[in-house]
């Protein structure tokens, strides 16, 4: 798995943070805002997208509406993930990660860890 473009991320942005699909017309004029862009360049990005696997469509009328086939949150934990495996030195990697998180984000991974523990030792470690 690697990381989306510079359009395909602002594109995946806007259909993470709409929680709904989108049409390609949806996402123009939203785009639009920030500069000039031409409808066909975010169609072939979406159908790019779509081709990759990380949209889903469904012709609804006349338009397709697109939707993410993983939630921003799953798309990160799998570039960690990915980061996490090419690593020769896991514990190490992992050591230099924790080392660079704020005191929040360390809050935030200490209370995922124990729901995690939890989930685990009430499922019987079992998945």
């Amino acid at each position: 798995m690697r990381g989306f473009g510079e359009l395909e991320a602002k594109i995946m942005d806007r259909v993470w943070s709409w929680e709904q699909p989108a049409t390609v017309r949806d996402v123009l004029e939203d785009l639009r805002t920030e500069r000039e862009i031409a409808y066909t360049t975010v169609m072939t990005v979406m159908d790019n997208l779509h081709r990759k696997g990380w949209l889903q469509r469904e012709l609804n009328g006349r338009a397709y509406h697109y939707e993410p086939t993983l939630s921003r949150s799953e798309y990160i934990a799998s570039l960690m993930r990915d980061a996490l495996t090419s690593s020769a030195d896991r514990a190490a990697t992992l050591v230099r990660f924790t080392e660079q998180l704020t005191e929040d984000e360390s809050d935030a991974l200490r209370t995922a860890m124990r729901r995690l523990g939890r989930r685990k030792s009430g499922s019987g470690g079992a998945r």
